[in-house]
C-alpha cells in the first residue's frame, strides 16, 4: 500500500504545481462566443493594473462618429480646402514640403522612415506619427504640446526642422495664389485668408482621415467567424495577461495619456525626454504619448524614435518588462535628477512563444488595407 501511496503523492504534488504555474485553460470557442456578442459587458474582465482609475477605465471597441468642435463645425467646403492645403508644398520655405510629405495617404498616413526628412533634407527628432484617426487623440505630437488639430496645424510650418517658414509668410503666400480665392469664401464665408482659416482647414480634413471597419470591428459586432482562433487568442492575451490594455484602450486603442516605456535614451546623443520638453516638470521625464494601435501594421517602424522595424520587436521589449539599463554614472552628478524612472505598470509578462505569435495575429487585425486617394489639382 505505501509503494502505491508515494507515487500517488508525488503525482498529486505534480498536478497542484501545473495548477499554479500554468494559466487557466482557455475555452477558444467560449471566448469566441463572448466577444463577438455584440455585447461588451459580457466579455471577461479585463486584468487592469491597481494604477488604473477602474470608474474611468473605457475597454476596446467600436469607434463612435468623428468629433468636431463647436467653435470648428464641419463642411464639405472646408474639408476641400483643407485637402488641398494639406497637400501644397507652398507653405514651406522651399516650396518642396508639404504635410502630404510626411503623411504619406500610400504609407499609413506615416513616411515608414525611422525619422522624416524636412527642410534643407534635415532628418527630424522623432518618428513621423500617423494622423490616421486623430480625430480621437485629446493632445497631439509625441510630447503633446498641441491641444488639438488646430493647434497642431501650425506647428510644422513654423519648425526649422520642417518647413521652416514664418507663419506670416505662409499665409501671405497661400493669400496670394487666386485659384484659392473661392474656396475660401466657399468655406468661410468671404476670401479673407488667415493662419486661423487654414489651421481650421487643414484640422478639418485631417479629421476625415479615418479607418474603415476593420476585422476587429467586424468581430466584436457580431462577426464570430471572422476570426481565427489564434486571433481570439490574442484578443484575450491583449486583455489579460499581456497587459497592453492598461494604456491602449478605449476605442481609439489608446488612453490619450503619457508613460515613460523606458525609451529616453538617457545619456544617448538620442536621448529624448518627452513630455518633460513641453511640461518641464521632472515627473514627466521619458513620458510619451500613447500611440493608437488602429492601423498599426502600416505605421512602420515604431515608437517614437522608429528604432522598431517590426512589430514583434516592440512585442518582446514589453514581454522582458521594458528593461531601460541604470545610468550609474550619472548617480551624483548634475544629471542624477533627470534619470528617466520607468512606468511601474510595466512589468516582464512571461510571455511564450505561441502566446506572442498570437497577440500578434490579433495586433494585425487593427489595421486594413491601405486606401489610395487621389491627390488633388493645386489651385494657382
Amino acid at each position: 500500500m505505501k509503494k502505491l501511496l508515494i507515487p500517488l503523492l508525488f503525482l498529486l504534488s505534480l498536478t497542484a504545481y501545473k495548477s499554479i504555474e500554468q494559466p487557466d485553460y482557455i475555452d477558444i470557442q467560449e471566448l469566441r462566443k463572448l466577444y463577438s456578442s455584440g455585447d461588451p459587458s459580457s466579455w471577461p474582465e479585463p486584468e487592469l493594473d491597481k494604477s488604473i482609475d477602474k470608474k474611468a477605465f473605457r475597454d476596446i471597441g467600436v469607434l463612435s462618429a468623428v468629433p468636431y468642435p463647436e467653435y470648428n463645425p464641419y463642411s464639405k467646403e472646408k474639408e476641400s480646402l483643407g485637402k488641398l492645403l494639406f497637400f501644397d508644398p507652398r507653405l514651406s520655405t522651399s516650396g518642396q514640403i508639404a504635410c502630404a510629405s510626411c503623411h504619406n495617404p500610400e504609407l499609413g498616413w506615416t513616411d515608414n522612415l525611422t525619422r522624416s526628412f524636412g527642410h534643407d533634407r534635415q532628418t527630424g527628432k522623432r518618428n513621423s506619427m500617423t494622423i490616421l484617426n486623430s480625430a480621437y487623440a485629446k493632445t497631439l505630437f509625441w510630447d503633446g504640446r498641441a491641444s488639438s488639430l488646430e493647434d497642431q496645424a501650425k506647428f510644422p510650418i513654423g519648425d526649422p526642422l520642417e518647413m521652416n517658414e514664418k507663419l506670416t509668410i505662409a499665409v501671405d503666400k497661400i493669400a496670394k495664389i487666386k485659384g484659392y480665392n473661392t474656396l475660401f469664401e466657399a468655406a468661410f464665408g468671404d476670401k479673407k485668408v488667415s493662419l486661423q482659416r487654414i489651421q481650421y482647414a487643414i484640422a478639418t480634413f485631417e479629421r476625415s482621415i479615418n479607418s474603415p471597419k476593420s476585422k476587429f470591428d467586424q468581430f466584436v459586432s457580431g462577426k464570430s467567424d471572422a476570426y481565427t482562433d489564434s486571433q481570439v487568442k490574442g484578443l484575450h492575451l491583449f486583455r489579460t495577461k499581456a497587459q497592453c490594455i492598461n494604456c491602449h484602450n478605449t476605442p481609439y486603442f489608446s488612453d490619450n495619456e503619457f508613460h515613460n516605456d523606458g525609451q529616453t535614451l538617457f545619456g544617448t546623443k538620442n536621448e529624448d525626454f518627452g513630455r518633460y520638453n513641453v511640461t518641464k516638470d521632472v515627473k514627466d521625464i521619458g513620458k510619451f504619448r500613447t500611440p493608437t494601435l488602429r492601423e498599426v501594421v502600416n505605421t512602420k517602424p515604431w515608437m517614437h524614435h522608429g528604432h522598431f522595424p517590426s512589430l514583434l520587436d516592440v512585442v518582446e521589449l514589453y514581454n522582458g518588462g521594458n528593461p531601460s539599463p541604470v545610468q550609474k554614472k550619472y548617480l551624483g552628478t548634475a544629471r542624477d535628477s533627470l534619470i528617466p524612472k520607468i512606468d511601474p505598470m510595466l512589468k516582464k509578462l512571461d510571455l511564450n512563444k505561441d502566446e506572442i505569435s498570437d497577440l500578434l495575429a490579433f495586433i494585425e487585425t487593427l489595421s486594413t488595407p491601405t486606401r489610395r486617394i487621389m491627390i488633388p489639382a493645386l489651385p494657382k
